[in-house]
């Protein structure tokens, strides 16, 4: 009898399993560490004294805070998924879960890599600004705003590429059956 009719995981299914559940921590970390960095971000800088401040928080551009929503809501789902990926390492053959996190996989990077490009638009608007329509570029006053916003999509845009690992992975392990 072979492997699968005794209920046991192919040796290569079960390492899929097991990479994908690393994987699945590593997006995490990416993740929840851009979102709590881009949450967190802020800064103040006097102006003309010290009586009179301006103040630049990551909540003043919506864009930032769909970032911040939706990285969230993504480390939420990665969180959750690990349940279904210890399944996965136990019991290497399940096609119905490893089909349910092809797809949430594939809608969870489509969201992460949504919250990150709108973000990244405004990065880039304040890091070079728009001379034609009078838009400064606000990094040279707000350097460390702009050095903590940029530092947090790093992490955004790893999570975009390990779930695309993963959904790579879900592809192999679906035709192996």
């Amino acid at each position: 009898p072979s492997a699968l009719q005794l209920g046991v995981a192919p040796p290569a299914n079960r390492g899929i399993a097991i990479l994908d559940f690393f994987l699945r921590l590593i997006a995490i970390v990416g993740t929840l560490a851009s979102a709590i960095a881009m949450a967190t971000t802020n800064q103040t800088l006097p102006f003309f004294s010290q009586f009179v401040r301006f103040r630049a928080k990551f909540n003043d551009l919506p864009s930032f805070t769909f970032f911040v929503v939706a990285s969230s809501i993504v480390s939420a789902y990665l969180i959750l998924s690990l349940a279904i990926s210890i399944l996965h390492i136990a019991k290497a053959n399940a096609v119905n879960t490893r089909v349910l996190l092809l797809l949430l996989d594939t809608a969870a990077m489509g969201l992460l890599m949504a919250g990150s490009a709108a973000a990244t638009a405004i990065v880039q608007l304040a890091h070079k600004g728009i001379n034609k329509v009078n838009w400064f570029a606000i990094c040279q006053q707000y350097n460390d705003f702009c050095k903590r916003v940029s530092g947090s999509l790093i992490g955004s845009y790893a999570g975009v590429v390990v779930l695309i690992i993963l959904i790579l992975l879900s592809g192999v392990a679906l035709s192996r059956r």
